[in-house]
């Protein structure tokens, strides 16, 4: 599956964070492909509901792990994964199995993207990815002592790279392309 050169980028931060921005600028700028961990559940909900919630991600990512395993999003992904794809961004780590699947490539590197949980709270509700995405804070903090979000600061702290996200866009991306920089050396 895996060529010679390939390199396995995993991302990982909380909701709100700005690592779906980080893999945008990664596909456009570098040519990644993006697989997100959570696009088997997205399009199993998309069969039954129209508008999918942060809330729903997280039931069912619970009960296909319980039914198929721990690694059953591991595996989803590496079925998606081409060997002629010279950048891979796996985004939405949230599990330590999702950490030690994107370690099993021999040029992997990971990327936590965070930022102040008030701030993050305010970019969710701005942006409406979800339906529970114009929650209260109260509501926004029960969801992330859920399962899917709790050891994301865990994993991140083992992360290659850290990028606290709570400046301008313009920073992000700067900061994007010195890891960049790095990875490729």
């Amino acid at each position: 599956m895996e060529k010679p050169g390939q390199i396995i980028i995993g991302l990982v931060g909380e909701p709100g964070s700005g690592k779906d921005t980080v893999a945008k600028h990664l596909k456009d700028r570098y040519g990644a492909k993006e697989i997100r961990f959570s696009d088997p559940l997205f399009d199993a909900l998309r069969n039954f509901v129209s508008e999918v919630s942060r809330e729903d991600l997280q039931w069912l990512s619970h009960i296909v792990r319980e039914r198929f395993g721990q690694d059953i999003f591991a595996k989803a992904l590496e079925k998606r994964m081409a060997a002629d794809d010279k950048i891979i961004i796996l985004n939405g780590i949230r599990f330590w199995e999702n950490y030690d699947f994107i370690r099993s490539f021999p040029r992997n590197q990971i990327i936590y993207v965070t930022a102040d949980q008030k701030l993050r709270w305010e970019r969710t509700t701005n942006r409406m990815e979800k339906t529970d995405d114009n929650s209260s804070f109260e509501k926004f903090q029960e969801l992330e002592k859920f399962e899917t979000e709790a050891i994301i600061p865990e994993i991140g702290a083992k992360a290659d790279f850290t990028v606290r996200n709570e400046q301008t866009l313009e920073y992000l991306l700067e900061e994007t392309d010195k890891i960049m920089e790095k990875i490729r050396q």
